[in-house]
């Protein structure tokens, strides 16, 4: 007789925070052996939900089972103990150790390891379902898929036979993802139960075999993946039907406006963290940069906006009636007074230009309307922007006079780059500016960003999802350890060959590109 006993199954589980219900009565079911994604639009309850199995929250009311057992899981701790592992999108290592010893922190044992026999047990882990490890290696010395496969090994070597992935692939290489997709389609051979949160439709597709969809805390529907498409899953995440392409229009006459020669940039510690890069800017077009995460896209924008100290090299501004000024030495002030604006998307949203203690008429006041006039200036446009921010960008908030800080990460994020398009810039920089939003959010986003190339905006855009970069911008910057590794046509390329230049250390723009930016 099958044994039809599901490696996790939540009955009624609810979880509220204070008036806001996160979750709200979920019953779904993990089976032995399977792949399940969890998907939802910002605010659905994914996370909240997973943290409740990981032990960081205890629902309010429900149940929870463990292999057909009711379990109670009150703390990580008691999560492990029930085979139980989750791996964050954040790391939680310490770099100056080696992988094997991060992997083993915490463990009780005796006083004196035997390493050996950790190294051996830990290559036996990785031999088996196909990671590429070196347990001595440093934490420093690794990439972010490295840095991955540790926790994911830590886990395993734990013995979790239920593993729970937040957004696995946010900052991995096609490459790098097909071979961690490898990894867990042998994981589930071996029996392992695996969870995955993630927004990238088309690796839900590839991956999973079952699809639980998260509503407003509510749960859904589980599908079976042979059995829907992007489509029908974004319908029911969503709501409505919604269109998923991204409508990139063709500027027939554009214009040089940003020229960067020869840049070179150092960190606060004096590495060098940009050298050599050049590339041209055009009004009318939507430049995208590529680059695994730490290849420099952050300073190369930051120089631009006058916030980044440059070394050497030179950042040229063609203005729309022919003049050229050079931003390399102007104060952030200067460069914003010119209409350059500069709408960077950290982990820290409150930190790069939302005060969290204002409402949103506040926020739209202290860059988009400071004309000098003090601070007792008319709020009537700043108003007017923050509520058409809010309804078109359908910013969850019980009003525009509630402080940022109350608003969710996602949320906030809307308010930063809509108050950024909406001065309607010559020069438009976002870094991330999807990141963490659902879909429909993400596409209104994308909206936005057309509309200002075609209102002649040169628009560089940093992302993570090359599926999208590919989609929406005209030419791709590939960053490769601070160094320009190509420039390619957008339309012509491919994820695979980006990939391959994210990963190819130091080479240089093509041949045309190198042309035109040698040019005065």
């Amino acid at each position: 007789m099958e044994n039809t006993v599901n490696a996790i199954e939540l009955r009624g589980v609810t979880k509220r925070f204070g008036e806001v219900v996160a979750n709200d009565r979920i019953s779904m079911t993990l089976r032995k052996g399977e792949i399940l994604s969890i998907l939802g639009e910002n605010g659905s309850g994914k996370t909240t939900l997973m943290n409740m199995l990981s032990g960081i929250y205890f629902p309010d009311e429900g149940e929870i089972l463990v292999n057909g057992e009711e379990a109670m899981i009150r703390s990580p701790k008691d999560a492990f103990a029930l085979g139980i592992g989750m791996i964050h999108q954040h790391f939680k290592l310490i770099n100056i150790l080696t992988a094997a010893q991060n992997i083993i922190l915490g463990l009780q044992g005796p006083q004196k390891l035997n390493m050996k026999k950790i190294t051996d047990d830990i290559n036996a882990l990785t031999n088996k379902y196909g990671f590429d490890l070196d347990p001595d290696m440093k934490i420093y010395d690794m990439s972010v898929s490295q840095k991955q496969t540790v926790e994911i090994v830590k886990v395993l070597y734990r013995g979790a036979d239920i593993l729970i992935l937040d957004e696995p692939t946010a900052v991995l290489t096609p490459q790098e993802t097909q071979k961690l997709f490898d990894v867990l389609r042998n994981m589930r051979r071996a029996g392992k139960s695996i969870i995955i949160i993630t927004h990238k439709l088309n690796e839900v597709m590839e991956i999973s075999d079952r699809v639980t969809v998260l509503r407003k805390g509510r749960y859904i529907d589980t599908v079976e993946t042979k059995d829907t498409n992007e489509q029908k899953l974004t319908e029911m995440m969503v709501g409505e039907h919604i269109t998923l392409d991204i409508d990139r229009t063709e500027v027939e006459e554009t214009h040089r406006r940003i020229d960067v020669r020869g840049l070179t940039v150092r960190n606060r510690e004096g590495l060098r963290v940009l050298e050599n890069v050049s590339f041209i800017a055009r009004s009318g077009q939507i430049l995208g940069i590529a680059g695994i995460s730490g290849s420099g896209q952050k300073e190369l924008l930051e120089s631009i906006a006058g916030l980044q100290h440059v070394d050497s090299g030179q950042i040229l501004y063609r203005a729309p009636d022919g003049s050229v000024k050079e931003l390399t030495t102007m104060t952030p002030k200067q460069i914003y007074d010119m209409n350059i604006r500069l709408s960077f998307v950290p982990e820290d949203r409150l930190g790069m230009g939302l005060v969290g203690s204002m409402d949103l008429t506040g926020n739209m006041m202290v860059r988009s309307y400071k004309k000098g006039k003090g601070f007792l200036t008319d709020r009537k446009a700043p108003k007017e922007l923050a509520q058409d921010i809010v309804d078109k960008l359908e910013v969850v908030t019980p009003g525009i006079a509630t402080p940022v800080r109350n608003l969710s990460g996602g949320n906030v994020q809307k308010v930063l780059v809509g108050r950024e398009i909406s001065s309607s810039p010559k020069v438009l920089m976002v870094a991330y500016p999807v990141r963490g939003l659902d879909i429909n959010s993400a596409f209104a986003i994308y909206r936005l960003l057309n509309d200002q190339k075609e209102n002649g905006a040169a628009v560089i855009c940093v992302g993570e999802d090359l599926d999208v970069l590919i989609q929406l911008c005209d030419r791709i910057l590939v960053l490769s350890e601070g160094t320009v590794a190509g420039i390619v046509d957008a339309r012509k390329t491919t994820k695979e060959e980006l990939g391959m230049l994210m990963t190819s250390g130091r080479h240089t723009a093509g041949k045309d590109e190198r042309k035109e930016a040698s040019r005065g």
